[in-house]
């Protein structure tokens, strides 16, 4: 599967949807073609970092090869994998806080 949370998925001239950094409690897309490449990594859980042609810069959910959508598997944070009993209250609070 191709995925854009590993860097050689990616190149300049790639159609992708990001997530920009405002949008990320909502999920919300925008579509655009890769102009460089921000993560130095060779992967990153939550998506690698582009700027777009537009200037557009965010994470990278999808990418587009011939026009097929080929999307990032779904993300946990590792505190919520751990199966800690902690509620989800208690949780954002503590996000909240750091």
């Amino acid at each position: 599967m191709i995925s854009g949370t590993q860097r050689k998925n990616i190149k300049p001239g790639t159609e992708v949807d990001i997530v920009l950094k405002k949008d990320q409690t909502t999920g919300k897309l925008t579509h655009g073609v890769v102009k460089n490449i921000l993560t130095s990594k060779a992967n990153h859980p939550r998506g690698i970092k582009v700027r777009l042609e537009s200037g557009s810069v965010g994470r990278v959910q999808s990418i587009y090869l011939n026009g097929v959508e080929h999307k990032n598997p779904p993300h946990e944070s590792k505190r919520r994998q751990t199966g800690n009993s902690q509620s989800n209250a208690e949780a954002e609070d503590f996000d909240n806080f750091i």
